[in-house]
């Protein structure tokens, strides 16, 4: 697939679920205008028809970006989630098509701490009991399994970007922290890493997840883990539905061997607001059900719409794709002067030696190069004297395992 670059006022971007209007006005400061925004996601066919001559898509965590989506895109250059999580879209079907994927990993993660430290509180007073039996014109007025947080253990389970935040909330607080990772972590303040997940059940009062969606997390959290927690612990789930066995937990809870719980990620989530939201954690009193919002705040949304709206513009602007979660990382400067060709390639020997003879062999004269590889895909930036990228393209582009190539004048 090869392409010129085109006028700023001819790019396309769609954004679905509500983007926050930062991310237009982020795209608009760099030139892009052509911008529809739709408060929705779509279902897969509809889809498909919506993309067709769009080169820049965002969305939040409901579309899904199937491979038969993202091989139906005609013109598709670069996918955004404007969120943390990434797993809506089919990372190694759009490594194949040549699309880089970018995300906000670090926009909310305050956002999402806050929350967590909030619902901790509120469980450990028992506070969501009581007010569902005030609602229901009981008083309970009582002491009875309500504490402090302070001097308890928080285990949290994940200690990135946003369980790293939350224990230093947690710290200020005067909790104690320990932390569960794959892998060895620097603690901040005085966190403790556990030695083993099994050990942090054991010690920890309240128990929060943090952890990414994979396969190593599927069913992550189920019988076995909930009855090597402490009887009338606490557990939070604010990292991905699909971690936790939700019949477990309902059965923990129901036994009373776990105190209370907060839930604002589920294995199936309504697609929009006017769906029904069905859960067999619905009715008991001791439960937090929050609709994957921990990010949602103004603030979070806001970050993240100009964060990933800025990927995007550096991409189409220069060919940068640093941060991408499925592409080969490169960070370019500006081009000034000369044309910039973007070849995505499949991974095999021989590819760069014949970009370099085609641009030789037609008298293009290189000016700079970047190199990347990145499992099956290898992307290769090259700058050429101003006025010498459009000579070669189509040579370029018949390159055996060229997936597409792009000139940016």
């Amino acid at each position: 697939m090869a392409s010129m670059s085109l006028e700023k006022n001819r790019i396309k971007f769609l954004l679905l679920e509500g983007v926050h209007p930062s991310a237009i006005a982020t795209l608009n400061s760099a030139g892009y205008n052509e911008i529809e925004a739709l408060s929705g996601s779509l279902d897969e066919d509809s889809l498909i028809e919506k993309l067709k001559g769009v080169h820049f898509v965002g969305v939040r965590s409901r579309t899904q970006l199937t491979e038969r989506v993202i091989a139906s895109a005609d013109k598709l250059i670069a996918i955004g989630c404007f969120c943390i999580g990434t797993n809506q879209v089919d990372l190694p079907a759009a490594r194949r098509h040549g699309i880089p994927v970018f995300n906000a990993p670090y926009s909310n993660t305050r956002s999402v701490a806050e929350l967590v430290l909030a619902e901790a509180i509120m469980l450990a007073r028992g506070v969501p009991e009581k007010s569902m039996k005030a609602h229901r014109g009981e008083w309970q007025k009582s002491a009875a399994k309500s504490w402090e947080v302070r001097g308890k253990t928080l285990g949290v389970v994940g200690y990135g970007s946003i369980g790293s935040q939350l224990s230093v909330l947690a710290e200020s607080l005067g909790m104690k922290v320990k932390f569960h990772d794959v892998v060895t972590k620097l603690p901040l303040g005085n966190a403790e890493q556990a030695d083993s997940l099994e050990e942090l059940l054991r010690e920890s009062d309240i128990v929060t997840l943090h952890v990414p969606e994979t396969a190593a997390t599927q069913d992550m959290f189920g019988a076995a883990q909930f009855s090597q927690m402490k009887s009338g612990a606490i557990f939070i789930n604010a990292a991905r539905g699909t971690v936790v066995v939700i019949d477990d937990l309902v059965a923990a809870l129901k036994s009373q061997h776990l105190g209370g719980a907060a839930i604002d990620v589920f294995p199936v989530e309504p697609r929009s607001n006017s769906e029904t939201f069905e859960s067999p954690l619905r009715g008991i009193d001791n439960v937090i059900l929050t609709p994957h919002v921990g990010g949602s705040t103004q603030e979070a949304q806001e970050n993240i719409g100009i964060e990933v709206a800025l990927k995007f513009a550096k991409y189409s602007d220069n060919g940068t794709t640093t941060s991408a979660v499925n592409f080969p990382e490169v960070a370019l400067p500006e081009h000034h002067n000369s044309h910039r060709i973007l070849h995505v390639h499949k991974n095999v020997p021989g590819v760069l030696a014949a970009i370099t003879d085609v641009l030789s062999s037609n008298g293009v004269n290189i000016t700079g190069q970047y190199l990347q590889t990145a499992e099956d895909i290898g992307y290769v930036v090259v700058d050429v004297e101003h006025g010498q990228g459009s000579k070669a393209l189509d040579k370029l582009s018949s390159i055996e395992h060229t997936v597409r190539c792009r000139v940016l004048f």
